[in-house]
């Protein structure tokens, strides 16, 4: 049996976690932390514990179902505790662990990035949009570009949906 080196098994330790192969749990773990409510519900900790309703309220738009499973997957993950207090009702505060204060600064530094950004990232839609528009219209033809056949509503481009 070959003796390794420290280096040499550091640099299998790294290899074990290379987020581009398809199987590594690092990429799992990415998927995780890339989706939004993880991402807002992390921030929404940064300053200590808080309550489920509080969290509720403050993340709007997330369903009931979808803050429970995210703030189950955080847990699992070991980045919110969740602490349950016996009274009533009864009182349920979530914190983040130390491996999520972690995480957190490159969650601000995210969340930041986009508030400060997102006028530019508009105006490139915009112009994106409008391009493809034009090229649409230029591949369909007269017929596209304002001699549409009677009787037949045109389709509104902004009524598209999606997201970028």
């Amino acid at each position: 049996m070959a003796t390794r080196t420290a280096a040499a098994r550091r640099a299998e330790e790294r290899a074990a976690y290379d987020a581009y192969l398809a199987e590594c749990p690092a990429r799992q773990l990415l998927d995780r932390i890339g989706d939004k409510w993880v991402s807002l519900a992390v921030n929404a900790l940064a300053d200590g514990p808080r309550r489920y309703s509080d969290l509720s309220r403050t993340l709007a738009g997330v369903s009931q179902k979808m803050l429970t499973q995210t703030l189950r997957n955080l847990e699992r993950d070991g980045l919110v505790t969740r602490s349950v207090t016996a009274s009533v009702p009864v009182r349920v505060d979530y914190a983040l662990t130390p491996l999520g204060t972690g995480l957190l600064p490159v969650m601000q530094a995210i969340k930041g990035w986009a508030q400060d950004n997102m006028g530019e990232v508009l105006a490139a839609r915009d112009s994106y949009d409008s391009r493809a528009g034009e090229a649409r219209v230029s591949a369909a033809g007269p017929a596209a570009a304002g001699a549409s056949r009677p009787g037949r509503p045109r389709p509104d481009p902004s009524s598209r949906g999606g997201s970028a």
